[in-house]
């Protein structure tokens, strides 16, 4: 008998716990993969690195292990304008939950540099600004902890960031949950 109900009781917190990640899983706007509207793990399908890992530097992995990056290069340009604003104004709202890099495609920077070469889109090296950056951390399939990130090189307007970013917080929590379990 103690057997049974200690069975009962752990096939009950397993479920307990599968459906905490479902629901934030269910959070997730944008899937996984490979395609234009997915999170991307290797470079993208419309990059001439297409299925190529990506080499994230030593900067950007260290600031994923507390919350998810944005990374933004631009120019003081009137093409960038619309979204440096829009930029500007979520961070103000989700400061506190990002880690943001403001960078200049205007100076030498070797941050900048490595942004550029390693997430446009296109496969690099960043040949358009505004180059929108958004990463964050997933557990993959087997329960490891992998980057997903996405970029940008178009002036996209506020609710493609605002989503990204929402997105990529839901990811990292759920990644936080699964690595406590």
């Amino acid at each position: 008998m103690d057997s049974i109900r200690k069975t009962i009781f752990v096939i009950t917190l397993a479920t307990i716990y599968l459906l905490t990640i479902g629901f934030c899983a269910l959070g997730a706007e944008y899937p996984i993969g490979s395609g234009n509207n997915d999170w991307w793990t290797t470079y993208p399908d419309q990059s001439s690195e297409s299925g190529n890992e990506v080499r994230h530097p030593q900067w950007v992995l260290e600031a994923l292990e507390n919350k998810p990056v944005m990374i933004y290069v631009h120019k003081s340009c009137s093409w960038c304008l619309p979204q440096t604003e829009a930029i500007d104004e979520l961070v103000k709202e989700y400061g506190d939950k990002i880690t943001y890099f403001n960078l200049s495609a205007e100076e030498s920077d070797m941050r900048t540099e490595e942004a550029g070469i390693n997430y446009d889109p296109d496969g690099g090296p960043i040949s358009y600004v505004p180059l929108t950056i958004i990463l964050t951390l997933a557990p993959n399939a087997d329960g490891q902890t992998k980057v997903i990130w996405k970029s940008t090189d178009q002036v996209t307007g506020k609710d493609w960031i605002k989503s990204h970013i929402e997105d990529a917080i839901n990811y990292h929590n759920e990644t936080l949950i699964s690595r406590k379990n």
